[in-house]
């Protein structure tokens, strides 16, 4: 066993305690290992522990894991931050984008997914918390955002994603979390068919659980502490 390892079992027992607590299968929440800013190495010993999905921010370091991991089965889903002149290499090599905040972005993407691929799963990214140092469609622009979004033939839109304002408070972690998914009901209400929220990180996962999150993007919990990138 490794200390990948090691963490990777209590990150999913924590799941599975928060989802038994929440009334909820733990199989339906996708525990998606953060692996930006760490090597191929420990990649391939949390996938020899029986981890499958994998995120990554930035987008040369991940075409490089991705290359140097061709020989495993994995699921890669691009979480960061999108600048529009890198599309297509995001388009050709992910099967999950996280982070579209803006349409431009997501015909770009479309227009860049390789026809032999399936549809690019992707979620919206929504400013919950309204900060200006983040990325994100704020609230009240989500819903032209997805109606469009929805349109575009090479991507298939699954949900919403935040990373709300840090808070070591659990009701504030849990309101929100809340927001986002009743944003989600609300679009789904109009027409649109998603079924995921991705939200809730190592710090704040429990309440994203609880509030109805589908994917918890996971890093430090599982591969440690980040050096400064």
């Amino acid at each position: 066993m490794t200390i990948i390892s090691d963490n990777l079992q209590a990150v999913k027992s924590r799941l599975a305690l928060a989802a038994a607590s929440a009334g909820r299968p733990c199989e339906d929440i996708l525990l998606l290992a953060v692996s930006k800013t760490w090597p191929a190495q420990s990649v391939r010993e949390a996938n020899a522990a029986g981890q499958i999905a994998f995120g990554e921010s930035y987008l040369q370091e991940a075409l490089d894991k991705i290359a140097a991991l061709q020989d495993l089965h994995l699921e890669w889903h691009f979480i960061g931050p999108i600048q529009s002149n890198k599309t297509r290499p995001i388009a050709a090599h992910f099967d999950w984008v996280h982070s579209v905040d803006r349409l431009k972005v997501a015909e770009r993407l479309s227009e860049a997914r390789p026809t032999e691929l399936p549809p690019l799963n992707v979620t919206l990214q929504v400013n919950i918390s309204r900060e200006t140092t983040k990325s994100g469609a704020l609230p009240e622009e989500v819903t032209a955002l997805a109606q469009a979004v929805q349109l575009l033939p090479r991507l298939k839109l699954r949900g919403l994603m935040a990373i709300p304002k840090a808070s070591e408070d659990y009701a504030e972690q849990r309101a929100q979390f809340r927001m986002l998914k009743v944003l989600m009901s609300e679009l789904n209400e109009i027409g649109l068919k998603m079924d995921t929220l991705s939200m809730g990180m190592s710090h704040d996962m429990e309440a994203a659980i609880v509030e109805g999150a589908t994917i918890v993007r996971v890093g430090s919990a599982i591969f440690g502490t980040r050096e400064k990138y």
